[in-house]
């Protein structure tokens, strides 16, 4: 039995769950509320705009242009789903299977893809396959205005999330089981469908709908990788409302995008269910790889992640590399110095803010489902979703600060939540009985018992959230003023420009970019990376993780 202050019951709970609605409420749902509104009605009218036509709700699915943006959003999500999965099954089942020297080094690598921010990564992507690219030059493969491109950049982010959820996955299963299936003459192939696939399925559907919601609501990748023709949903609706100030047209669309990200989040909801880890597990032993066969299998494992996940970081690096001192040297000119300090107050000054949050929203839901699933809510809805119903509701505060740290705070505290309520719940009873049995109160317990058993999950979630602040884009783009842009608003600047001269500064700023990311990132969470973790949780980091890039 949990102790009412730790679990967020009573009036405790109650005041403790104040600030993360006030602001899930403020920041979320009203803006939501106000943008279901306008695209219901059609109509949108905002001070300084133009006068918006109507548009029926029905307007995305009767103009072939809309049409043609929906359906390839659909697709290339849908497609990117077969190709993760599709490379994703082998590679976790060599990784759960075989034990090799590397092994824990390669897991942990894995989740570098999702601290890059996704506009670096786009520019990795971009340094491989596009104009000058490494490997499009060595080849002499272009794949610029090609929808593979954008699937290649979404495979970047979305195989680490399947491969780390099969392994995981493989490790819940019974080793007595596919032992018995075994001697009774089943082949290895038929004992995975009959034992191993049916343990293993809804681990990998639930990753699939998160690979589904990413590529489907992504926002950065597609906007620098999809070009006129493959661009997404979210990019058209910057356009309108950034470009063209079709606010109307805009509303409708997103709109559509949150009735779908919506339903596939209600399936993602449904198979998280089926996760819950048996209590006692005797897995499958791991064991080296024996024979010409098994060898190469793991050097393809190996070699697929390798060129999936690890050449666009490398690609940055030697672009930038390669860009000479010329471009080097505008990281002294006031601007880029400027938009750096920007990056670091702004990120800064979101995480202290998330990390409260997420504090607070992680112990009062500590008895409530619903209030925990409300951690996800910022997750559901994209950031151009949230900007854009930001942007329609408070359009007098839109060039205000205080709303666009709001608006990070808002999009990076889930991780911190999320972190802690699964830290939470794996608390060892005991202890905290016993020091309740020895005499100390409930925020005694909490300072000198719980705390020091959360810091670990504390240290991780923050360290998602410093990574998610330091890459937001798609918010600063709507709400930022000129005086406010960050590395990210600048590398897109860079990009459009024309001339070889602004992309290799583009590869230099996002080299600096990664690096701040990955320092965080490490600073933070490095203390707690060799502490042991129940898989599940690390299944749901990893899954916290991809999101971010959305």
């Amino acid at each position: 039995m949990r102790f009412k202050f730790l679990r967020g019951g009573g009036s405790a709970g109650l005041w403790l769950g104040l600030l993360p609605a006030t602001a899930l409420l403020v920041l979320l749902l009203a803006p939501l509320a106000r943008l279901v509104f306008a695209g219901w009605s059609g109509e949108v009218n905002l001070p300084g705009a133009p006068t918006a036509a109507s548009w029926s709700i029905w307007s995305p699915w009767q103009d072939d242009y809309l049409r043609w943006r929906v359906m390839w959003s659909l697709a290339q999500a849908a497609i990117t789903c077969v190709l993760a999965f599709a490379l994703g099954l082998p590679l976790a089942w060599v990784l759960a299977r075989f034990e090799f020297a590397g092994r824990m080094l390669v897991l942990r690598l894995l989740m570098l893809p999702f601290v890059v921010p996704t506009l670096v990564a786009a520019l990795g992507v971009l340094a491989l396959w596009g104009p000058r690219g490494v490997l499009s030059a060595l080849l002499g493969i272009h794949l610029q205005d090609t929808p593979w491109l954008l699937l290649y950049g979404n495979l970047f982010f979305n195989l680490c999330l399947v491969v780390r959820a099969g392994t995981d996955a493989l490790g819940q299963v019974n080793a007595r089981q596919v032992a018995a299936a075994r001697s009774l003459g089943a082949t290895p192939w038929r004992a995975f469908w009959r034992i191993e696939w049916p343990a293993i399925a809804p681990w990998l559907m639930s990753s699939l709908c998160l690979v589904f919601l990413y590529c489907f609501a992504g926002f950065g990748l597609a906007l620098v990788l999809g070009g006129q023709r493959f661009a997404t949903v979210e990019v058209e609706i910057y356009t309108l409302v950034a470009h063209e100030l079709q606010l109307g047209q805009a509303s409708v669309l997103s709109l559509w995008m949150l009735l779908l990200t919506g339903a596939v989040a209600l399936i993602y909801a449904v198979l998280e269910k089926r996760l819950a880890a048996p209590g006692r597990v005797e897995p499958v032993a791991r064991k080296p790889p024996q024979g010409v066969l098994q060898w190469l299998a793991v050097l393809v494992a190996l070699g697929v992640l390798f060129v999936i996940c690890g050449l666009p970081i490398l690609a940055i690096v030697w672009r930038a590399l390669q860009a000479g001192l010329g471009a080097w040297a505008t990281l002294l000119d006031a601007e880029v110095r400027a938009a750096l300090w920007n990056t670091l107050r702004f990120s800064a000054a979101a995480l202290v803010v998330a990390t409260v949050l997420g504090v607070m929203h992680a112990l009062a839901a500590q008895r409530s489902v619903l209030w925990r699933a409300a951690a996800f809510l910022p997750f559901v809805v994209s950031p151009i979703t949230v900007a854009f119903g930001l942007l329609l509701l408070y359009p007098g505060w839109t060039a205000s600060l205080a709303l666009l740290l709001a608006a990070y705070a808002v999009l990076a505290y889930p991780f911190v939540a999320k972190s802690l309520s699964a830290g939470l719940d794996s608390l060892p009873p005991h202890l905290l009985h016993a020091a309740r049995t020895l005499g100390a109160s409930p925020q005694r317990t909490f300072w000198r018992v719980t705390l020091p058993l959360l810091r670990p999950a504390l240290r991780r979630g923050m360290a998602f959230a410093a990574a998610t602040a330091l890459g937001e884009f798609a918010v600063t783009l709507f709400l930022s003023r000129p005086e406010w842009s960050t590395l990210t608003t600048l590398i897109y600047q860079r990009l459009g420009h024309p001339g070889a001269a602004s992309l290799d500064e583009a590869f230099v700023l996002a080299c600096l970019l990664m690096l701040l990311a990955l320092l965080a990132f490490l600073l933070i969470e490095w203390p707690v990376a060799g502490r042991h973790e129940r898989r599940r949780t690390q299944v749901g980091a990893v899954a916290l993780g991809v999101l971010h890039h959305a």
